[in-house]
């Protein structure tokens, strides 16, 4: 067999994957647990919480000083990012920092936002998580901007794309799209929207924050101008990633403090970072990487990627036809073979999404419910006041528990 083929085999592996994930020897109500939270967060493997804890315990510092501990924190500091710079298929200069994606995204707004007022356009879309949402929101009260919509194919759970031309025209300043749907797993061209959005002159905001975990990212291809994702979302700890094009990053009017560097990507990060948290981010990377093969940890990525998806189609498609033979499931945007996510939304007539939820737990099976901040579309689908109980596959989710997930809502459905 040769060494692709191994690493290919190893990345299908879940057993070998799960080995690495200290949170799935947890039990409840004598079960072992399944964890099906991954779009709300995944769980983290031993070794970028051992990351993590090297740089608290031996290299703590702040950076820029000549000690060899602030030193070193500068190196591991530059070596995440160069990890995240091959995750995005970017350039080191080009990443950078936040609390979490939607800090980094009201940051970024707040800059762009300097030079536009009335009678500017931004373009935003009701399939959208908030944090897509509310900063450029909050630009059409600070500013003046005039905010368009995007409409959904509520049949389809896909973005309307004749809503999105007609939505774009001279005085659009900026595209805020979403590539992956964190309530409906649904996953959208942003790289012909990017088109698009270019051919009329704007710049263009990928939001890849649930797209991240499940196809690998790459900025060049989409052409983006911004991207965002978190880290916690791919096997990593609670920070944001944030992309932007270097030759926009260098003039972006960002609102810092005077001595701060004003360099990119330094001039985006206000404040001392969490260190460890970039540290640890750089870790997950490695982690994902370590599941492929190649010569570069970008085609290692590829090669897990490619393999990782592959099994989560097939863990989905088992999600998506078992739970469509249950009684009273109505399932929520596009079927396997459309593209998406290996995330799913469902709802038991009779019950609420919490209900569901609750029931869900006492046979050791953790699943999100509500409206996951994608407030708008799950509004429209006319689940506002019990929302949705939603599902994700992760890279260690086994065949077995989504057997497990599928009787036990079928024991629900059955009442």
């Amino acid at each position: 067999m040769t060494e692709a083929l191994v690493a290919r085999e190893r990345a299908l592996d879940v057993s070998a994957i799960r080995a690495r994930f200290p949170a799935l020897a947890r039990r409840h109500n004598g079960h072992p647990v399944a964890y099906f939270d991954g779009p709300g967060g995944t769980q983290v493997p031993q070794s970028v919480v051992d990351a993590m804890a090297d740089y608290l315990l031996h290299h703590n510092a702040n950076t820029h000083w000549a000690y060899p501990t602030s030193e070193e924190t500068d190196a591991m500091l530059a070596a995440a990012r160069g990890a995240c710079a091959d995750f995005l298929n970017a350039s080191p200069g080009e990443v950078w920092f936040a609390n979490n994606m939607t800090t980094g995204t009201f940051h970024l707004a707040r800059a762009l936002g300097r030079g536009w007022g009335a009678g500017d356009e931004i373009v935003i879309t009701d399939l959208d998580h908030h944090a897509n949402v509310a900063p450029w929101r909050a630009l059409e009260r600070e500013r003046g901007v005039t905010i368009r919509r995007v409409k959904v194919r509520l049949d389809r759970g896909q973005l309307d794309w004749d809503s999105l031309r007609a939505a774009l025209g001279p005085r659009t300043r900026l595209l805020a799209i979403g590539a992956g749907s964190n309530a409906l797993g649904t996953i959208s061209d942003v790289a012909a929207a990017t088109r698009l959005a270019h051919d009329a002159g704007a710049l263009s905001f990928v939001d890849a924050v649930h797209y991240a975990p499940h196809e690998l990212v790459d900025v060049r291809a989409i052409d983006c101008d911004f991207l965002g994702c978190s880290a916690y979302k791919f096997y990593g700890p609670h920070i944001g990633v944030l992309y932007t094009r270097a030759s926009i990053l260098a003039s972006l009017d960002v609102p810092k403090l005077e001595p701060a560097p004003d360099e990119a990507p330094d001039r985006m990060e206000t404040g001392t970072q969490n260190h460890e948290g970039i540290v640890g981010t750089g870790a997950a990377i490695e982690f994902l990487a370590s599941l492929g093969t190649g010569s570069t940890r970008r085609a290692r990525l590829e090669d897990a990627f490619a393999a990782l998806h592959q099994r989560g189609k097939a863990l989905f498609t088992r999600m998506w036809d078992g739970l469509g033979a249950v009684k009273g499931v109505t399932r929520y945007g596009p079927g396997p073979d459309q593209p998406r996510t290996p995330t799913l939304g469902f709802t038991v007539a009779g019950m609420s999404s919490e209900a569901v939820t609750r029931r869900l737990v006492e046979r050791g099976l953790f699943v999100s419910h509500g409206d996951f901040y994608a407030a708008t579309i799950v509004e429209q689908l006319g689940l506002a006041a019990e929302g949705l109980v939603r599902v994700g596959a992760a890279c260690y989710t086994s065949d077995e528990e989504v057997e497990r997930l599928v009787d036990a809502v079928g024991a629900l459905g059955a009442r």
